[in-house]
């Protein structure tokens, strides 16, 4: 049950791009991918490439012959979440007129993929965490369990922690979940790397609309580098198909842009950058531990730099342990 790209299939299988913090994450992603490991936890803000980045790590790993199974657990109703995951047996339930399996035993020897895993609710939550612990798990309405040996690859756009705090959240799967963790870098803060897939996503174009746009004007990339991209990569990747369907020209210029992205390249603090949160409450606690995470980064990043790049100096200096350094690295996905 392959999964079908939400927004990011055009990538081919791979992140695009040549920013550090991207480089950063292939190489997390191809450690990660060759472990032992059952749960990976990816952050990202929407439209960074969740969904890939999930693929990524099934296509290197040792499952890649086995099935990969994309459930977006906000897509699904609660009450038919649980069925859809574990399955049933017939007469379980009204309407169950024969037993099916569930999305869990058609990944069996493979990778489930949970995206918006925030959204499942906290009765299913309990049930995932003993799944995750046992490896086993009992259809709706049956007696025996079920064994298997499945990767769970999980995603949010949401701070978890501060959904626990919240009491949105069960702490212990939290716990479970976050033993590995890969953070996306928004379009953002990577620098010319919207140019990068600008040029990407324009070969692509080409190929789909039988046309031939050359490239963007410099007024065009000009913009591009200044406009934050609340959507990130997705946002950029649906402009260019949207130039592509209405314009004539072969080159992209600024007449082409809309007005909202000529704006928001001159007042890139008035662009609503999605907040992982939607409740006003939520926004404060998880603008917190965003503020709290880009200090840490601040932080490191300084440190590293004053050590040349030396791990054991920039712990001297942070007066912290190495290992408590390098996991914060790995938290924060920053590089040497």
């Amino acid at each position: 049950m392959e999964a079908k790209g939400r927004g990011v299939a055009s990538y081919q299988g791979q992140l695009i791009g040549e920013h550090h913090s991207i480089e950063a994450t292939r190489r997390l992603i191809t450690r990660v991918a060759k472990s032992p490991t059952r749960t990976i936890l990816i952050y990202g803000e929407t439209g960074t490439g969740k969904g890939l980045v999930a693929r990524m790590l099934h296509q290197q790993s040792s499952r890649a012959a086995h099935e990969f199974v994309d459930v977006n657990c906000a897509a699904i109703p609660d009450n038919l979440l649980e069925s859809e995951l574990f399955g049933y047996e017939r007469g379980a339930f009204t309407g169950a007129t024969a037993k099916k399996s569930g999305l869990v035993e058609t990944a069996n020897q493979g990778s489930i993929f949970l995206d918006e895993i925030r959204e499942m609710d906290l009765v299913l939550q309990a049930k995932l965490l003993s799944l995750l612990d046992t490896q086993r798990f009992r259809r709706v309405g049956a007696v025996q369990p079920i064994d298997v040996d499945v990767r769970f690859i999980t995603a949010t756009n949401k701070i978890l922690l501060a959904e626990v705090d919240g009491g949105r959240f069960r702490e212990d799967l939290y716990y479970r979940l976050q033993v590995i963790a890969i953070n996306i870098p928004p379009l953002r803060e990577r620098d010319d790397d919207v140019l990068i897939l600008t040029q990407h996503f324009l070969k692509q174009l080409n190929e789909r609309y039988k046309r031939n746009i050359t490239g963007i004007s410099e007024e065009v990339a000009q913009v591009f580098r200044n406009y934050p991209w609340p959507g990130n990569v997705r946002e950029l990747e649906n402009l260019l198909e949207r130039i592509f369907i209405l314009e004539d020209e072969n080159e992209i210029l600024l007449k082409h842009l809309p007005d909202r992205i000529i704006r928001g390249a001159h007042n890139p603090k008035h662009v609503s950058i999605p907040q992982p949160s939607a409740g006003s409450t939520e926004n404060a606690e998880t603008n917190f531990h965003i503020a709290t995470q880009q200090f840490q980064k601040s932080l490191i990043e300084r440190a590293l730099s004053k050590a040349q790049g030396n791990i054991g100096q920039a712990a001297t200096e942070l007066d912290i342990s190495r290992h408590a350094l390098r996991h914060h690295m790995m938290k924060l996905n920053i590089s040497a």
